[in-house]
């Protein structure tokens, strides 16, 4: 008897408990006036969760554009999440009213891995504008041009292992991003093999995406007693691997910065984001707070563009973009690769424009842009065929805001749907296929559509500030591979072809799978002008 009455009073408890809570929800709702925007029915706690894809999120949002349009309201345990599928009104919204959309959502396991720092990932305030501010100054358009040389030099010394080890090439590639992220943020030349600097990032980026999985996020988000078990303790591998994660998130803070500083002793540095940063500390103000945040600035550039969170999808998000930074750029430049050998007439296109206008006695500058209007094509089609963060950064809510008659609540977390936006139909006819000519207009010359304004780079006050030095960088290495080699398929041991097929990662910042392809320099000249360099 005693159970039966212990069952019913907890069930009439639980029953007025839910009974309170639909209350408080319909009393929210009624306060607002209006409804949320459309969206999938959620089902308890979980709410959309077993709706959306895990690896492939951005396809779900664009198939439900369809059905619900263009702003969409998603729930995941207990959290809200508003999707942005076209550019419009991710404009209306992000830029237009920035005040409102401009931070960023919770991030309770960063400070357990010691990366509670990153620039990307502050909330809106003035610590961040601090952070930006320094950001602007020293990735500021000029500054991209003062640049350009570190950009070339890096070109031609990428062309060169191309050369001597065309297999090779995504790690090429991915040196080449490393090199200009080290001279740029640093003023630091990066060895060809074993720099220490980028050996700690690489130890660092490994940690961090096998511990902060969206998995073990969700369990130290639900249950944070866990952080306080003792290192030693079985099973405690993961508070051992955030304990050498703070180590090494403090060594990249410190050591770089420290290499720069030495060198300005010493009448050495480079021209760098952390040595112009320094020359603006402010005597009178809280030096050592100050070098704190050019610290962090600088390694935000280097090891990438935030990422975690704290339910399913907002942790499996986040966990890709601590190194976007480095992704975003490899990555383009990866896809580059697969979309010159899926479309050789693009290529041929391309080359011959560049011979027009350059020749072959010499390799392309950046004086030559304005004249190879094809190639700039190409790169714009790069950013929208292959977008490589398809949902890029998140924003969230410090307000309730209403928009369109919709009511979209405080602290929701702003997903912007890249993709969707790259397969508009409307403005990309076709859009699967890579298709330079679509950034011409009738007359021939290209579409007033800025690159740096491309949703990749980003909305609002949260837009990516490196933006000038991504572009340029990129523009530089597409030029430079198309001036000097054909890149065709492979050929197997029986001299046949190996098929290429478009594919990509799943997973949040996706690149092409690997494939394998070859570098043919085009002419013998250009092959004995990439060898003048070496001496």
């Amino acid at each position: 008897m005693l159970m039966d009455t212990s069952w019913v009073t907890a069930s009439a408890f639980g029953g007025a408990t839910a009974l309170f809570l639909a209350f408080l929800v319909a009393r929210r709702r009624s306060q607002a006036g209006l409804p949320y925007p459309p969206g999938p029915k959620p089902l308890p706690v979980i709410g959309n969760a077993l709706h959306i894809s895990i690896t492939e999120p951005w396809l779900t949002y664009t198939a439900w554009k369809k059905i619900y349009g263009n702003l969409i309201r998603v729930r995941l345990i207990g959290m809200d999440f508003i999707i942005i599928n076209s550019e419009k009104t991710a404009r209306a919204l992000l830029d237009q009213r920035s005040t409102v959309y401009s931070s960023r959502p919770v991030v309770p396991t960063s400070k357990f891995y010691g990366v509670e720092w990153n620039t990307v990932m502050l909330p809106y305030g003035p610590e961040l504008r601090f952070h930006r501010k320094l950001f602007h100054h020293a990735l500021r358009a000029d500054s991209s041009l003062r640049q350009r040389e570190i950009y070339l030099h890096r070109s031609r010394a990428l062309l060169l292992n191309l050369l001597k080890d065309p297999e090779g090439f995504v790690v090429h590639i991915k040196g080449f991003i490393a090199a200009i992220v080290m001279g740029i943020t640093y003023g630091y030349e990066v060895q060809t093999e074993n720099d220490p600097y980028v050996s700690t990032v690489a130890e660092l980026v490994g940690i961090l995406e096998k511990g902060m999985s969206s998995e073990r996020a969700a369990i130290l988000s639900a249950f944070p007693f866990l952080t306080q078990i003792p290192a030693w303790f079985p099973g405690a591998k993961f508070k051992r691997d955030a304990l050498r994660s703070r180590k090494l998130a403090q060594e990249v803070l410190d050591v770089p910065f420290e290499f720069v500083k030495t060198g300005i002793a010493a009448g050495t540095a480079s021209q760098s984001l952390v040595s112009d940063c320094l020359k603006q500390v402010d005597e009178g103000g809280d030096g050592e707070a100050q070098e704190f945040v050019i610290k962090a600035v600088a390694a935000t550039v280097f090891i990438g563009e935030g990422h975690h969170t704290s339910s399913l999808h907002r942790l499996q998000y986040f966990t890709r973009h601590l190194t976007a930074g480095f992704e975003t750029s490899s990555s383009t430049l990866h896809a580059f690769i697969l979309a010159m050998v899926l479309y050789p007439k693009v290529q041929a296109k391309a080359q011959a424009e560049i011979n027009a206008v350059i020749g072959s006695t010499r390799l392309p500058d950046f004086e030559d842009r304005p004249s190879l209007p094809y190639v700039e094509a190409i790169l714009r089609e790069m950013l929208r065929w292959n977008p490589a963060l398809p949902l890029a950064i998140p924003h969230a809510t410090s307000t309730e805001d209403v928009f369109d008659g919709y009511c979209i609540p405080k602290g929701a977390c702003v997903m912007i749907n890249v993709w969707a936006m790259s397969r508009d139909e409307d403005k990309y006819p076709n859009a699967d296929e890579f298709r330079p000519e679509r950034h011409f207009a009738p007359d021939g010359s290209l579409t007033s559509d800025s690159l740096l304004n491309d949703p990749l780079f980003g909305f609002g006050r949260r837009i990516c500030p490196g933006r000038f030095a991504a572009e340029s960088m990129l523009w530089a290495a597409i030029v430079s591979i198309l001036a000097t080699f054909r890149i065709e398929k492979a050929k197997g041991a029986d001299g046949l072809e190996i098929d290429v097929k478009e594919q990509f990662t799943t997973g949040l910042a996706i690149h092409p799978v690997p494939f394998r392809c070859a570098f043919v320099c085009r002419s013998a000249q250009k092959e004995n002008i990439l060898r003048d360099m070496t001496g």
